[in-house]
């Protein structure tokens, strides 16, 4: 198979040409277009998704009616005049019109690029303008009035039916007076399906190109194992909520759903509506991050304190009840397979809600390999650990303890960016994930940390510490400041006071005006960063950071490491406190 590298506009670090080469030649006999079209054959009046509209009502989309509205708005799109594999942009929360969309960007010709629905306006204007979008679908969105001055005024757009009020063109009124492309137009497997965009060490976003057949083949290997655990020829039942934009709903819900064709796509129609929207989907799959799991759990202990709810599961004919009606509060008592992702989930976790009943599976994935690296399985599921390795994954640990990934799913490579193409492989085309990890005798993989400095907290969001670091060091009240939380809910930040006011500390004037002034500079830097990136609290620290105590390198630098490790008993007590400012 050639490399169509002028084609796609891809950016191939020259160590990867023969690997991404031989992916290719070895791509999935039916990509994910035409298992799509299988499906619309095959599946044309079963129920395909299921989309609130509000006040409790709900609009059906059939197979054959997602892929009319799809072929429709592929005309539509190849009537613009649009460049060669145009890059087409989603700014949209959740809804069956996202699914839509794409399937009439790849059908038109074209390479998608979604952008998370919370993103402020400065980050959405990069995107577009890095991508080069020659078109942008707005959807679903809380704030658009503060991301709409991202978007450049020249950029045509299109409005999904749930989108806010505005005058653009409207999906509706063009696929009710477009014609429907005709046929079943495909697409080379090296074609660039999608860019993802994440966020890069610095903090600004980096795309990860991915082309068909390595999409097809993770979802193929997502599908594999689904039908491993859960046997195949089944009609499976998932609620989308989780964002698009991220790959993990891209791999597992919407690309998993496009080539498994038996799935009933379920949306949710906002945060106040999710246990209604989940009772209405009933999933038998369900996948979710940390922070959720932990949600439902101290939901379950609001209803019944977890020493009475224990005592209750210990007596052999209350236990299969208790279980059954907890479950079913939460809406997952049809879940036949469960899963956790984007950030470590603990271990008593786990234990908790398998000892509920609940088949709960964790896994370890990213961008750069569309979510198909690491899985827990029915006989291989240690808590603590994200199992082994999907089929097909090859995986190793560096003598730096880093791990390294070969999956089927990686990545092209990272858009306009070949020198972090270099940085990101070794010379044999394993991806550096910048984590830290062991493998047990039997093949699990054990993360124990990160080499790199941003961290992920509990929503699977990514944080930089640098430049909100920047942000709060810029207030005359502060010297120094570092950034942490990994793995909780939301990021904090530790600060240490400038040199004049540490002597002043003991008055209690000058100790108000700094919880002041710190509860201020906090709300003003929350309010100029994306929402995942959010400190939770500012903690004023004991000691001035040094050489000499060991927290700053001889350059002055900060050691973060060796900061967190002087604090890390403190932690969990900051973050049970309400306080937003905390005197260490």
């Amino acid at each position: 198979m050639r490399m169509m590298q002028k084609k796609t506009g891809c950016h191939f670090h020259p160590t990867q040409r023969t690997t991404q080469k031989d992916n290719c030649m070895n791509a999935p006999d039916m990509l994910i277009l035409e298992k799509i079209y299988s499906h619309e054959k095959a599946f044309a009046d079963e129920v395909f998704m299921t989309q609130p509209i509000g006040h409790g009502q709900v609009v059906n989309y059939t197979w054959a009616q997602t892929l009319d509205q799809a072929r429709r708005m592929a005309t539509h799109l190849q009537s613009l005049g649009l460049p060669r594999a145009a890059k087409i942009a989603i700014l949209s929360k959740n809804c069956a019109h996202f699914f839509m969309a794409e399937l009439a960007i790849w059908m038109a010709g074209y390479t998608t690029v979604a952008i998370f629905p919370t993103e402020q306006a400065d980050t959405v204007q990069f995107v577009l303008e890095h991508s080069e979008a020659s078109l942008l679908f707005v959807g679903k969105l809380d704030e658009w009035h503060k991301q709409s001055p991202g978007v450049p005024s020249d950029l045509p757009r299109i409005a999904f039916p749930l989108a806010p009020s505005n005058t653009f063109e409207k999906w509706d009124d063009i696929v009710a007076n477009t014609h429907p492309l005709s046929g079943d137009p495909t697409r080379d497997p090296n074609d660039l399906a999608m860019i993802i965009y994440t966020s890069g060490s610095t903090g600004q976003p980096k795309g990860a190109m991915h082309c068909f057949a390595h999409i097809t083949a993770a979802a193929n290997g997502i599908i594999g194992q689904m039908n491993t655990n859960l046997g195949s020829d089944r009609t499976h039942r998932m609620l989308s909520y989780l964002p698009l934009a991220h790959v993990f709903e891209r791999a597992f819900v919407e690309s998993a759903s496009f080539v498994h064709g038996r799935m009933h796509i379920f949306f949710a129609e906002s945060l106040d509506t999710f246990i209604q929207d989940l009772q209405r989907a009933k999933p038998t799959i369900f996948i979710s991050v940390p922070r959720l799991w932990l949600k439902f759990q101290q939901g379950v202990f609001a209803k019944m304190p977890a020493k009475k709810l224990n005592t209750l599961l210990s007596i052999p004919v209350l236990n299969s009840i208790v279980r059954k009606k907890v479950l079913a509060g939460l809406g997952l008592d049809q879940v036949e397979l469960a899963g956790s992702g984007s950030a470590p989930l603990p271990p008593d976790l786990i234990r908790w809600y398998r000892r509920l009943g609940l088949n709960l599976v964790e896994g370890y994935a990213m961008t750069e390999d569309f979510a198909y690296s690491h899985s827990q399985t029915q006989d291989k599921n240690d808590p603590g650990t994200v199992g082994p390795p999907y089929p097909g994954v090859a995986v190793r640990i560096s003598p730096e303890g880093e791990v390294l990934i070969k999956s089927p799913g990686q990545m092209v490579g990272y858009y306009k960016r070949p020198d972090l193409d270099a940085q990101s492989f070794t010379s044999d085309g394993f991806f550096k994930t910048g984590d830290l990890g062991s493998r047990l005798p039997d093949g699990q993989l054990k993360i124990t940390g990160r080499l790199k400095e941003q961290f992920k907290t509990s929503k699977g969001k990514y944080v930089a510490p640098a430049p909100i670091e920047n942000r709060l060091n810029a207030h005359p009240m502060v010297e120094l400041s570092m950034v942490s939380g990994s793995g909780f809910d939301k990021a904090f930040a530790m600060v240490v006071l400038a040199e004049h006011l540490r002597p002043q500390l003991h008055k209690n004037e000058v100790r108000q005006q700094v919880e002041s002034e710190l509860h201020a500079l906090l709300e003003k830097v929350n309010q100029q960063i994306a929402d995942y990136e959010q400190l939770k609290m500012l903690v004023v620290a004991k000691e001035a950071w040094s050489i000499e105590n060991g927290c700053l390198t001889p350059t002055m630098k900060i050691k973060r490491s060796r900061i967190e490790f002087v604090v890390q008993h403190d932690v969990e007590k900051w973050y049970d406190d309400s306080k937003t400012v905390v005197w260490a």
